[in-house]
């Protein structure tokens, strides 16, 4: 509008577009003022968001920024400021899940019965565990993931992948969580009822170790929502909708389970700590 002036009057465009004369040139010496203190600290401010969200492959939602904005800071900053900064940049956390139905509980196998009760609190580590089963598609077949989740601090500590969806996998998860240190004898490991956790051989693991067996209810996914939780978080924040090759699929999940999550991702259940950080300094 101002670089038409010599080609048409500005109260003649300002009536056109309908704002008044005086609204103009109001807006227009604002627009050439020198930026103020507050607009600079905001641009600055604006950048340290970007930046973080990005560092967190921008998974995180106002909240989070937040909390990791006001780290070390000696003037917090408010998360109204940060939610409407991240909204103005269209820094929005990603949302959807993806899932692919993986338990069998048509079979004959005894079914433990359920001892944590949605009780997920946990005082120690090796107190309380979680574990489950979830599948990601690829063009080159479904690539099964079976992990478990120390409940104090939401620890990941055992992960195994395959492209079966057998006894042999949640084992795997059992052993690798054994050979990296975890686990205890006394210890409660939740899971659901599928055949491949109450099979003979899984159970027999669980035994020798001197692990409590503990299983959901019949087609209840909140008996073990922690663990629904992680899977969901996994897929929404760090998975492809679909890979190329199991390989790539497999990458990504290790380096989620084993890198990101524990050593990255803060938790408000974890007074804004990651894992790693709540379990060290138990």
């Amino acid at each position: 509008m101002y670089s038409a002036r010599n080609e048409f009057p500005i109260a003649r465009m300002a009536k056109v577009l309908k704002v008044s004369e005086s609204g103009f040139y109001k807006w227009f010496k604002r627009l050439c003022a020198p930026p103020t203190k507050r607009e600079l600290e905001e641009t600055e401010l604006a950048k340290e968001i970007y930046e973080l969200f990005w560092k967190y492959h921008g998974i995180f939602g106002s909240r989070k920024i937040t909390s990791l904005l006001n780290i070390g800071r000696q003037m917090p900053v408010n998360h109204k400021r940060v939610a409407r900064l991240m909204n103005e940049y269209g820094l929005a956390s990603k949302v959807s899940l993806r899932y692919i139905h993986t338990t069998d509980s048509k079979h004959e196998e005894p079914v433990a019965a359920n001892l944590l009760q949605r009780d997920f609190t946990a005082t120690r580590p090796n107190e309380k565990m979680v574990s489950d089963t979830t599948a990601i598609a690829t063009k080159q077949g479904v690539v099964y993931a079976a992990a478990i989740l120390d409940l104090y601090g939401r620890y990941p500590v055992g992960l195994a992948l395959s492209m079966k969806n057998d006894a042999r996998l949640v084992g795997a998860a059992f052993d690798d969580m054994l050979e990296r240190g975890f686990g205890a004898a006394g210890c409660i490991l939740h899971s659901d009822r599928g055949s491949t956790y109450c099979s003979k051989v899984y159970q027999e693991k669980l035994a020798v170790r001197g692990f409590i067996p503990s299983m959901s209810r019949k087609g209840d996914c909140w008996d073990n929502a922690p663990m629904e939780s992680f899977w969901g978080k996994m897929k929404a924040e760090w998975l492809d909708i679909k890979y190329e090759s199991a390989k790539q699929a497999m990458h990504d999940i290790r380096e989620y389970v084993y890198g990101f999550y524990p050593n990255l991702r803060i938790h408000e259940s974890n007074d804004n700590l990651t894992p790693a950080e709540f379990y060290r300094a138990s």
